[in-house]
Order: structure tokens, then sequence, then C-alpha cells
């Protein structure tokens, strides 16, 4: 079913943002610079945003991965998940335009997240009515 594959696939990509909760200070600093964004601010705060932020990326894959092993108990979290991921996309988009980030990193955060939301939620409904008939 393409949906579990989706959620576990997706699950899966979210669970490797436990790398980052741990990577070395000095490598964020690299991959910022990398990425062509402003220096990273070597700071406790920075550090400690950007791990807790890695860490509950982490906790979605699990959750994901939690969904896609029992779809026909986890359903109705998987609808409000795609609904969440829809308004989470745009949410980024303002968060992203107000922080000043890269407009490439802004449209292309913000609009993958609302179409990664979109198609679960065409997923959803697709596959709720195959269950249905």
């Amino acid at each position: 079913m393409w949906i579990r594959i989706f959620l576990r696939t997706v699950g899966a990509a979210a669970l490797l943002a436990f790398a980052a909760a741990i990577m070395p200070a000095r490598w964020m600093m690299v991959i910022a610079g990398e990425l062509g964004i402003d220096p990273f601010p070597d700071s406790p705060l920075t550090f400690y945003l950007a791990r807790n932020l890695s860490l509950l990326y982490g906790y979605v894959g699990v959750l994901l991965m939690i969904m896609a092993a029992d779809l026909d108990r986890y359903r109705p979290l998987v609808r409000c998940t795609a609904f969440g991921t829809m308004s989470f996309g745009v949410m980024q988009w303002v968060a992203d335009s107000m922080a000043g980030m890269p407009a490439w990193w802004t449209y292309g955060e913000s609009s993958s997240t609302f179409l990664g939301g979109a198609l679960l939620w065409w997923l959803d409904a697709r596959t709720s009515k195959e269950a249905n008939t």
C-alpha cells in the first residue's frame, strides 16, 4: 500500500535527524557555510535550538513508523498528521521569511513540507475509500 511506503520513507528520513542532534558543533558550522547561509553562531542557545529541533524531527519519524505499522488503528492520526503537515508548511514559509533565510531555502522547505502533507492527505483519502469498499 503506497501510504505505508510513504509513511515509512518519510519516517526513515526523519529518523536521520537523531544523528544531527549529536553532530559535532564544528560540523554544523561547516555545513551552514557550505549551504551559503550566514555563519552559524557559535552560541549555546543556537546549538540547543538546532539539537532540540533535530530530536523533535527524529521523534516525528518514530511516530510515522508507528502509524505505518498499524494503519487501521492510527488512520485518524494519519488524517490529522496530513492536515498538520500542510499547515506546518505554510507556517514554515512565514517563519523562514521572518528569519531572513535564503529564498531557495524558504520555498524549498515550505513547499516540500506542504506538498508532503497534501500527498499524505491524498493517499489517506484514496486508501480509506479502498478499505471501505
